[in-house]
């Protein structure tokens, strides 16, 4: 083994080392299959031929206004067509795509504009007259606006900026795209839902997209020309990095602007969709559909997250056709991280024994290096299923820190890991499972309460639609919980009917000392609030 100390002549050169960018799956897919439908959404039906002319259209007119490497285009879009050209004409032009949440307030909106410096920013006509209102309180100099009509949807231009369509006609389909010199440089911002305080900026990197595509890919079992619905939004970290995904398989993209069950069962149908990922709400609206939704006549691979889902939901969705794998994340991982990777030992359990090992988190994905559940020392908890500990995550699917922010950064890679600030167990068979947020542990009289093992009790109800159990301050116990439920329609209950449910299924003190029926507030992702319902709890 000796002779491999000298390396002379052995070095990286242009033959045998290209930085690794997403970019690259849109220009095979482009050479290898240039008649196959790549984005669908009503008539806008659209070949990798057609895709990556406009892609390069797009990257170019954005030149053409002045945007340079390194610059930030921002886009306030939901999942239509235009979102997912920015996806890759943002880069091709060497700029940082930001795609911002489309259900922000005004101060927000324009707090990421200033933080991010946005030089051009892609609207949606439904959301011109937010952006316009934060555009009057930014304190840098304004973005220049391009209005991206939907004519398909019946949101027309205004005709106030240059439309979308007039930019890609200004482009040069001839552009030369210009691909990352290093992989390390910047692909993509995006912004956290931060419940407290600013939102802190995400910066992903060329080299990590690549392989969260990929490992992706492996994770999802996928073999070529999937057939994806955007139910995720692309603004909610890249669409977890499908839509650069899809054209490494040839795949073909089936927008969905409005997230309802019957758009997502038509879609099945009429475009024979094989995948979507969505939270748990998703799954939820799926299975309490009334009756008259069109049958699902192959089986639907499924990616959930955002919320550990509920074991009854789970038990009810995967008879209607659908396989639902577990993932888990966070903004600062590019989306999924882990997933809760099948055995053969478990094929024979049914009902709720099934749906147990589906609801935890997993392991982690090929992009992955080390997930580990310590405590604050940074030692591992014991593989008991009990102990709990922070989860940790290692690879090269983990952010390049928050924009501006060093301070936050090194918080939260403090000893050589990202700190995701959720709280699991950690079971015998390696298995991560989320027991809370660290924020949403309920401490009541010394003992920790998991809020997601009393709403998971809730949702066996027959009556509930969704809930969200939240610390509620008490004398007597510092804390108790207190759970708000959403009724499914023409349902009723009480109180004291819930918390008689729960006594017989939890300890005692697990059980909520109060009820409210409402509707939950929630994030353009189907993630309930509950820093809402804690606020409004500590009025109570």
């Amino acid at each position: 083994m000796g002779w491999m100390r000298d390396e002379t002549g052995l070095e990286k050169n242009d033959a045998n080392y290209v930085p690794l960018t997403p970019l690259s799956f849109l220009t095979r897919a482009a050479t290898i299959w240039p008649d196959h439908p790549a984005v669908v959404y009503g008539t806008h039906r659209k070949t990798y031929a057609e895709y990556i002319q406009r892609v390069t259209r797009l990257a170019s007119g954005l030149s053409k206004l002045g945007v340079q490497p390194g610059d930030v285009v921002a886009t306030i879009l939901p999942n239509i067509p235009a979102q997912a050209e920015a996806h890759f004409g943002v880069p091709a032009c060497g700029a940082v795509l930001n795609a911002i949440n489309t259900r922000l307030d005004v101060d927000t909106i324009a707090y990421i504009l200033d933080h991010g410096e946005a030089k051009v920013v892609l609207c949606d006509p439904q959301f011109l007259p937010v952006l316009a209102e934060a555009i009057e309180q930014m304190a840098t100099a304004p973005p220049q606006i391009i209005e991206v009509a939907d004519d398909h949807a019946g949101v027309h231009a205004h005709g106030h900026y240059i439309e979308y369509e007039a930019l890609l006609a200004s482009g040069d389909d001839t552009f030369q795209w210009i691909m990352p010199r290093d992989e390390w440089e910047s692909l993509s911002l995006n912004y956290t839902s931060g419940t407290t305080g600013r939102p802190k900026g995400v910066v992903y990197h060329h080299r990590g997209a690549y392989l969260n595509a990929m490992g992706q890919v492996i994770s999802w079992r996928m073999v070529l020309h999937p057939v994806y619905l955007t139910i995720v939004p692309l603004f909610h970290c890249n669409g977890w990095c499908h839509t650069w995904m899809m054209p490494a398989l040839g795949g073909t993209v089936v927008c969905c602007r409005d997230i309802t069950a019957p758009a997502i069962f038509d879609a099945i149908a009429d475009e024979g969709v094989t995948h979507f990922g969505g939270a748990p709400i998703v799954l939820n609206m799926l299975v309490n559909a009334p009756d008259a939704q069109r049958p699902v006549d192959h089986l639907v691979e499924v990616f959930t997250a955002g919320a550990p889902p509920a074991p009854a939901t789970l038990a009810k969705i995967e008879p209607m056709g659908f396989n639902v794998t577990q993932v888990y994340g966070l903004t600062e991982v590019y989306g999924p991280a882990t997933e809760c990777t099948w055995d053969a030992r478990w094929d024979d359990l049914q009902g709720a024994d099934r749906a147990a090992i589906k609801a935890r988190q997993g392991v982690a994905m090929p992009f992955i290096e080390e997930v580990r559940v310590t405590d604050e020392n940074l030692n591992d908890i014991a593989k008991d299923s009990e102990a709990k500990g922070e989860i940790m995550f290692r690879g090269n699917g983990v952010m390049k820190g928050y924009l501006k922010n060093p301070t936050a950064t090194a918080e939260a890679f403090a000893g050589g890991y990202f700190h995701s600030g959720d709280i699991a167990v950690m079971h015998s068979d390696n298995y991560v499972q989320i027991a809370d947020r660290a924020k949403d542990i309920i401490i009541s009289g010394g003992e920790n309460i998991s809020s997601v093992e009393v709403e998971a009790c809730l949702m066996n109800h027959e009556a509930v639609l969704l809930c969200a159990v939240v610390a509620k301050p008490d004398d007597k116990w510092g804390e108790v919980p207190c759970a708000f439920i959403e009724l499914k329609d023409n349902h009723i209950a009480t109180e004291a009917e819930m918390i008689v449910f729960t006594k017989d299924r939890l300890a005692g003190f697990k059980t909520p000392k109060k009820v409210i029926f409402q509707e939950l507030p929630k994030t353009s992702t189907g993630k309930i609030q509950k820093f809402e319902l804690r606020e409004y709890a500590k009025e109570l």
